[in-house]
């Protein structure tokens, strides 16, 4: 089959590490994305990168307030002479439209989270610090209409990927589609191993926005009194250090190495917030560590109370602190934590992937 892999917009995370390895499966399949960051130009070095005239805009903000010309622009694609297109999105890339007799396999990272699921989170804090009331505005004005192009959008596909099954549930009710799940991909042999000092404390890591809750895990360390690291930055920095009590400490700027020893010598990953499917987590339990999570979204898929982490619900600092207060890390096993990992590998995610496009493609020859 002739491929074509699509991508809303390539600045880091989870997403485009699902394109990566659909790129390894399908080396000669061209990429068509609206933004590519210098680092991901490097890193696909020698592949063919079609973007889209945003790529040419000197303020980078401005591409994330105009998913209108997004839309546009993946719409009109020309992607004639494709048996399979693949779009992976999360946003505007899965309303691309193939000829006919081309088959369009659409990986559903969300439904629009601006649109849907996190319209009022979005409203409430952009994340675009000055310009925060011009992305109100802006939002305010399109949501209806982007909506009803959302929906349209997501009818296109001929078959839809969800990430996790809480992804699933999400397209069937925003897109009234039904979905399979195929896990992404996460990178457990970059945090396997186990390090030689003895583990103690707790660990949270991510970019520091308010959706993630990351504030809930420095209340409750902090009115515990219990030692948490807090790896990453973002938007929410200054208010989470300036809550943060003694126990807490912030670092930024850490190497992938220094992340894996700290996730190796703690004794829980704790992840507060409500998550798509959530890479970081499942890359603690690639280093043998207990995950504590809310009780909602892509955790449900991984966390096994009592072998892989615990549970805490409502989504409130207290509740965070009473599953702290009850947690022993002595019951769990590293190594089982581990092998529960080891089935979100980057190898089992092309495995499966392929699986599946074969089982699609054996269907429409039949």
């Amino acid at each position: 089959m002739k491929v074509a892999i699509v991508h809303d917009w390539f600045v880091g995370g989870g997403a485009e590490r699902v394109v990566y390895e659909l790129h390894k499966m399908y080396p000669k399949a061209p990429i068509y994305t609206s933004y590519c960051s210098p680092e991901w130009r490097e890193k696909l070095a020698g592949t063919k990168v079609i973007t889209s005239y945003m790529q040419r805009w000197p303020f980078s903000k401005l591409r994330k307030f105009l998913p209108p010309l997004r839309a546009l622009w993946f719409s009109r694609l020309d992607l004639s002479g494709y048996d399979l297109v693949i779009s992976s999105s999360g946003a505007e890339a899965k309303g691309i439209k193939v000829p006919q007799g081309a088959m369009h396999v659409n990986y559903c990272h969300a439904p629009t989270h601006y649109y849907w699921s996190r319209y009022d989170e979005y409203m409430k804090n952009p994340g675009f610090g000055r310009l925060d009331w011009l992305a109100r505005l802006g939002l305010k004005l399109l949501v209806w209409p982007m909506r009803r192009w959302d929906y349209k959008a997501a009818q296109r596909p001929h078959h839809m990927v969800a990430n996790s099954n809480y992804i699933k549930d999400q397209i069937k009710t925003y897109y009234g589609r039904d979905a399979v799940v195929i896990h992404p991909p996460v990178d457990v042999e970059r945090f396997a191993g186990q390090a030689e000092e003895p583990r103690r404390g707790f660990v949270t890591a991510g970019r520091q926005t308010p959706y993630k809750r990351i504030d809930l895990a420095v209340a409750a360390c902090t009115e515990l009194n219990l030692p948490l690291v807090v790896i990453g930055s973002g938007p929410d920095h200054r208010r989470l250090r300036k809550m943060a009590g003694k126990s807490v400490t912030f670092l930024r700027g850490k190497s992938d190495e220094e992340v894996a020893h700290y996730f190796q010598t703690s004794q829980a990953f704790i992840f507060p917030g409500l998550d798509d499917f959530g890479i970081t987590p499942v890359e603690a339990m690639a280093a043998g560590t207990p995950v504590i999570a809310f009780q909602a979204g892509g955790a449900l898929d991984y966390v096994e109370p009592g072998v892989t982490g615990e549970f805490f619900e409502p989504q409130t600092a207290e509740a965070l602190a009473s599953a702290l207060q009850k947690f022993s890390p002595e019951k769990y096993s590293n190594t089982a934590i581990q092998r529960q990992a080891a089935k979100f590998s980057a190898q089992n995610f092309i495995k499966n992937f392929s699986s599946y496009i074969n089982k699609l493609d054996k269907s429409s020859t039949n």
